[in-house]
């Protein structure tokens, strides 16, 4: 029997219970593996200074971007590439990986270009403290001129995931991770006679993290991914193609680019109270991606599996997906939302607090999780969104969550005075966000999802 034959096999007929858990507990475990990290990384910056954590809190919305432009070009060629398979047409399935490379590689420039002349005058933009500033801008400096490891890790990671091999993103993604922990104690306060490097050797230790994991994830496609055949033919630009993956990308892309929007303005409004705000306002980010990050590993499984039985034509196993992943997501942000009101105190401890960051870190944490389990359900649907081509709907409701809500309400609430309130916003923004989902969920059912069902 071929490996495709297998392929379509697990994809298409293995049951979906199992199947979603095959495909999302490596990614889930790796991806908790990148949270421990980012939580490590700023455990030790922490005990650098409270200014060094407000420096990663800043950088957090350029680290969300460099992300976000290459998940987003990832989920849309983990999309068409699924698709691709799951019709049986191989050559598309090959141009859809070249492609999504020559994007990869035009979006790394653009990064590197940000590195050289935008770092400092973003830096300068946001505050005043020059510990801050000076430290940012070496940290972000290093990260954007070294970019291209965390975008090829995440393009070959996405050619696995589309053919489900995620065992092999959860070898490389934890492989990056551990290394990254190695060397931070190493490299930011000097252990086992380095030199001391401060906030620099985490932004070093992140980088060499990375493209470990993008070594190791290309040679698993070259060795271990027959699926997808690499030639130079298909490292040419066609329009179709690209059109396909930035069709779901773009709304990926944009997501998270609102994503960085967001941050970069909550930042703002909290800089008016204290940068301890802004500082924990970082840390919970860290702290939350314990739980969202297996969410998104979940996510992506979802949609490898629906966009490959959409296009095999199975919508029972479209909807037997969602429902199961619904159902886990639920029961992991529920999780979490335990977790933040029983253990604030517990979890910021890590970080070396003040009283103040303390204070205003515990009303965050207790806030904010309260939103947590409307989230489960809007980026599991979302997931169906974008593996039936449907990716503006993502845009809309995260638009939705982030910028049409999220800010305004923050700055309302801060004009209260209290910084406690301004956390009052995710909640309100989270609601707005889940009634368009479901909104839009009834629509692309009615419209794609049910007519295969006609059609039996």
């Amino acid at each position: 029997m071929s490996t495709s034959t297998l392929q379509e096999n697990k994809m298409g007929v293995m049951p979906e219970g199992k199947l979603l858990l095959n495909m999302a507990l490596p990614m889930i475990v790796s991806m908790l593996v990148q949270a421990l990290y980012n939580v490590v990384d700023s455990i030790f910056v922490s005990q650098v200074s409270e200014s060094a954590v407000t420096a990663l809190s800043l950088a957090f919305p350029i680290q969300n971007l460099q992300i976000g432009f290459a998940v987003g070009i990832g989920v849309g060629v983990n999309s068409l590439l699924s698709k691709s398979l799951g019709e049986g047409n191989q050559e598309a399935a090959n141009r859809t990986a070249g492609n999504g490379f020559i994007l990869m590689l035009i979006v790394i420039a653009l990064f590197m270009l940000f590195g050289a002349v935008g770092v400092r005058p973003y830096y300068e933009l946001q505050s005043t403290v020059r510990e801050t500033v000076e430290g940012g801008i070496v940290y972000s400096q290093i990260c954007c001129l070294l970019t291209a490891g965390v975008f090829l890790s995440i393009l070959g990671e996405r050619l696995l995931q589309a053919t489900g091999r995620t065992v092999y993103t959860m070898i490389t993604q934890s492989t990056g991770a551990i290394i990254n922990i190695i060397l931070d104690p190493i490299l930011i306060h000097g252990w086992f006679g380095a030199p001391a490097m401060g906030i620099a050797g985490a932004a070093v230790a992140t980088v060499i993290g990375q493209w470990v994991s993008a070594a190791l994830v290309w040679f698993f496609n070259f060795k271990f991914n027959p699926e997808v055949q690499f030639a130079t033919r298909y490292l040419r630009m066609e329009g179709n193609t690209v059109r396909q993956i930035l069709v779901v990308g773009v709304p990926s892309i944009v997501m998270n680019g609102i994503g960085s929007v967001m941050t970069f303005g909550m930042n703002q409004i909290l800089q008016n109270f204290t940068e301890t705000a802004t500082g924990v306002f970082g840390v919970y980010f860290k702290l939350q991606s314990f739980f969202f990050m297996p969410l998104f590993g979940l996510n992506n499984a979802a949609i490898s599996i629906i966009a490959f039985n959409y296009g095999a034509r199975k919508p029972k196993r479209i909807t037997k997906t969602l429902k199961i992943a619904c159902s886990m997501a639920l029961g992991l942000m529920v999780v979490g939302l335990l977790v933040f009101q029983l253990t604030p105190d517990t979890l910021l401890g890590l970080f070396n607090p003040s009283d103040s960051f303390l204070s205003i870190g515990r009303a965050a944490l207790r806030t904010i999780s309260w939103s947590f389990p409307i989230a489960s359900f809007c980026i599991v649907l979302g997931a169906c969104f974008q593996a039936l081509g449907n990716g503006i709907y993502t845009t809309i409701t995260s638009l939705c969550r982030q910028m049409l809500v999220l800010l305004p309400a923050a700055y309302l609430l801060s004009l209260t005075g209290d910084v406690d309130k301004v956390w009052l916003s995710f909640i309100v923004a989270e609601f707005a966000s889940g009634t368009a989902t479901f909104y839009f969920f009834r629509r692309i059912y009615r419209e794609k999802i049910q007519p295969l069902f006609d059609g039996q």
